[in-house]
């Protein structure tokens, strides 16, 4: 395994770029280390598919350095990195059987049968595919054609790291939290160094150690599941990651004190300080999770308008209305709460951030 480490890169497409919007992958620092677990999550074209193009060779980056454990491999092709690449779609040579399969990339270099047969089968055992390893690949199903191709990345004891561009895009619903659960099995067990790419958060949250979240070809904020969730550093990872998203309102700092549709809260007044120089627009943000139903004249608390509650069996969630702005609040499953009636919601402090120009005031 590897540690992965990238310094000053970036990648235009396009010739000769001059300004970050000829760039499709700005410039970035990150560091991966050995056997870690590591997602890149964000949505469609924000540089995700590109980054790990160029961790595993096949892109060159326009710019910067890609080192693997110290040793710049910037220009070096796939084949001398040493890593295994699972795609969105499965890479398995249908005219073999599952075993065949697994043992292709272990006889390419060379291992006798013998030692070949044991490894198959270990991996074999770690993805329930020993009683198909006889079976012809093209009859396999989607979801175990591509546990085949996962197979075929993690049968080499040797691999660097294991890169998986959204490996379950293909795979129905209802077993996709299967393989989920197996791979992060398998990563406990093996304790390969693991990128994984998705723009799914659920796959990234349940998956990942550190999950590099990515927006328009930057990377916003690196954290664990926990802090991404608790302690969004941007307003696009507070709105992008959690169901409903952070909710996100415009505001002004006076006095002291944050005014929300004319409402006043009070916040760390350092943080109030800070946030009138920091320039750019005001946002207070705060997770549907962290509202909180309270009498009146609670401290930190707004008066709304409920408009609508949605009962999820679990929990339920209801849609606010605080002057201009919508809140959404997760509330629990015997609150008593209908369209129409008016009520006090807390915004607890701790769980309240307040943003300028997009990004955390601290």
């Amino acid at each position: 395994m590897a540690r992965i480490e990238l310094r000053g890169v970036a990648h235009a497409y396009r010739p000769s770029p001059t300004t970050d919007a000829d760039y499709a992958l700005r410039p970035l620092e990150l560091v991966w280390e050995d056997g870690g677990a590591y997602a890149l999550l964000g949505p469609s074209g924000c540089g995700k598919t590109t980054l790990l193009n160029i961790i595993s060779g096949l892109l060159r980056p326009s710019r910067g350095q890609v080192l693997f454990d110290g040793v710049d491999v910037t220009v070096a092709p796939p084949q001398q990195r040493n890593i295994a690449q699972v795609f969105q779609f499965p890479v398995i040579y249908d005219t073999m059987s599952v075993h065949e399969n697994l043992a292709f990339p272990l006889r390419n270099r060379g291992m006798s049968p013998g030692e070949a047969r044991a490894r198959v089968e270990e991996v074999a055992e770690l993805l329930e595919l020993t009683g198909d390893l006889p079976r012809r690949a093209s009859g396999l199903s989607a979801d175990m054609k591509q546990r085949v191709s996962l197979g075929r990345g993690l049968v080499r004891r040797d691999v660097a790291a294991i890169l998986l561009d959204e490996p379950l895009t293909v795979i129905d619903p209802h077993v996709k939290w299967l393989l989920r659960r197996k791979l992060k099995q398998v990563h406990e067990q093996l304790k390969m160094t693991l990128v994984y790419v998705t723009h799914d958060q659920v796959e990234a949250l349940t998956l990942a150690d550190r999950v590099v979240v990515m927006n328009n070809g930057r990377v916003v904020q690196v954290g664990t599941p926990r802090e991404l969730f608790e302690r969004p550093l941007d307003t696009f990872v507070g709105y992008f990651i959690g169901s409903p998203g952070m909710n996100l309102l415009p505001c002004a700092v006076e006095d002291g004190a944050v005014v929300v549709e004319g409402q006043r809260l009070a916040l760390d007044a350092g943080v109030c300080a800070r946030a009138r120089t920091a320039g750019g627009e005001l946002q207070l943000g705060i997770r549907p999770e962290f509202l909180r139903r309270v009498p009146e004249g609670t401290p930190s608390s707004v008066r709304v308008e409920v408009t609508q509650v949605e009962d999820l069996g679990r929990h339920k969630l209801a849609t606010a209305r605080l002057g201009t702005q919508t809140l959404k609040v997760r509330l629990p499953e015997d609150e008593r709460l209908a369209p129409g009636e008016t009520c006090w919601l807390e915004l607890p402090p701790p769980w309240t951030t307040l943003y300028a120009a997009g990004r955390a005031v601290s």
